[in-house]
């Protein structure tokens, strides 16, 4: 007679299974030569998480949350999957809950976009709102214990769910990607952070492999994550993002600043026009985050050209820019928020114009 253990156990070996043939029947991203300023002889090279099958970065995140609740024994048949997200991470998440066939719980901000509410939803996600974004970790874990379910927690497992060693990481695909290139082995790769997790990854893997690349961290206005970086020991005091996905009040446990060689504080409104001056330069339309990533790319490539240096950075296109049309591509949405990306447009403007980057 099979008992419940070993009921679970069949369970879970084919969760594993049917979460690996995903995995398996899906294509690797793009990673695209994007245009610089005439005379340079640095590259930029941008690789296209957008395109994988719930859209964003974290796709490959809340695959390794899975994997990893499932072999550790968290995740059991009928159980209701919670996480706190702002987004990307539960559209992620909810689309391989559909897969399992559990329940899915999102906890988010109430400012989250229409546009991701309504993929969480498509995936028969639920979204439970809170109005302070700090309370989404608690309200998170009382969903999970009052439900009997398991709580994901992002911010915690993202550093540790993937092997940074390799095994398809997105660190050993842009190396790859990279083989054939003038510069197979960039400079720096430059990254935001939201949980900590893709950053720890990609530092772990070029240490591990002992490139020369560095790496660099950009992070929005308000957030933790650069003043604890450049004050290490510090305790450090941040607020709620403006920029969906990036940027914590708190420091997250998933953020491992001994492996960042470099971190770029970038102000919100360049943010978003560093992402409209992509699509003008490269027809690329991408999120507000992703403008964080360039901001910080053409800052290190107009040193790097300064300085007489050749070389390739690599950043990542984390989104598309269609999750946000009624947000970040909304003028409108934009002034009642304080935000005026024109004038780093310009200052874009003027980089592509010169090739240097313009003294503010």
């Amino acid at each position: 007679m099979i008992n419940s253990q070993e009921q679970n156990r069949s369970w879970s070996d084919d969760a594993i299974r049917r979460i690996e043939a995903e995995g398996n029947r899906s294509a690797d991203t793009h990673l695209f030569e994007v245009p610089v300023p005439a005379g340079w002889s640095v590259k930029v090279y941008l690789k296209d998480e957008s395109t994988h099958r719930t859209g964003s970065l974290k796709h490959r995140l809340a695959r390794s949350l899975f994997l990893f609740g499932l072999v550790n024994g968290w995740i059991t048949r009928g159980m209701t999957i919670v996480e706190a997200s702002s987004g990307s991470t539960a559209v992620s998440e909810a689309y391989f809950a559909q897969l399992l066939d559990l329940p899915f719980v999102a906890v988010m901000p109430r400012t989250t976009s229409a546009e991701k509410i309504a993929l969480i939803e498509q995936y028969n996600g639920t979204c439970h709102f809170v109005d302070d974004p700090s309370q989404v970790y608690a309200a998170a874990e009382e969903i999970a214990r009052s439900s009997g379910g398991h709580y994901m927690d992002q911010f915690t497992y993202a550093e540790r769910a993937t092997d940074w060693r390799g095994n398809n990481n997105i660190a050993e695909s842009i190396y790859g990607q990279l083989a054939l290139e003038e510069s197979p082995v960039p400079e720096w790769i430059v990254v935001g952070a939201g949980t900590g997790g893709t950053s720890a990854t990609l530092g772990r893997y070029i240490r591990y492999h002992r490139h020369a690349t560095k790496l660099a961290v950009v992070d929005p206005e308000n957030s933790v994550f650069y003043p604890s970086w450049r004050n290490p020991g510090v305790p450090a005091v941040g607020g709620p993002s403006r920029i969906e996905g990036i940027g914590r009040p708190r420091l997250e446990p998933s953020f491992v600043p001994a492996v960042i060689d470099h971190m770029i504080q970038v102000p919100d409104a360049a943010s978003v026009a560093a992402a409209r001056h992509l699509f003008d330069l490269a027809g690329l339309h991408a999120g507000p985050s992703t403008g964080t990533n360039l901001w910080g790319v053409w800052q290190l490539a107009a040193a790097m050209e300064a300085e007489g240096k050749t070389g390739s950075i690599v950043s990542l296109m984390c989104d598309s820019g269609d999750r946000y049309e009624a947000s970040y591509g909304n003028n409108d949405w934009l002034a009642s928020r304080g935000l005026d990306p024109a004038p780093a447009q310009a200052l874009l403007a003027e980089l592509f114009a010169t090739g240097r980057w313009p003294q503010q």
